[in-house]
């Protein structure tokens, strides 16, 4: 969630930009940029940035699974042969 304590406008950023980014690599917080008193842009530092993607990819990891898991459970799944007969007749490809 974003701390409406930080909120800038971009100006402030660009003239400060030294005393920003030591702010974001101690919070590890974003904050948001402003242009004429709306909101632009988001930064952050990286190391949470990277942080952020790869809790993104082990959440839908982990829906993915649990989609294939439910449908296993309502027998929703094809046999692994019938999936590769449709995909070379989807795709045009050979045996």
């Amino acid at each position: 969630m974003i701390d409406t304590r930080e909120i800038h406008p971009m100006t402030d950023f660009l003239r400060n930009h030294k005393s920003h980014i030591t702010r974001l690599k101690e919070t590890r917080k974003p904050e948001v940029l402003t242009v004429n008193g709306r909101a632009e842009v988001v930064i952050q530092d990286a190391t949470s940035y990277q942080e952020m993607l790869d809790s993104l990819e082990s959440a839908q990891l982990i829906l993915a699974v649990q989609e294939g898991l439910n449908a296993a459970e309502k027998s929703e799944l094809k046999p692994a042969q019938q999936v590769l007969e449709e995909m070379r007749a989807k795709y045009g490809l050979q045996r």
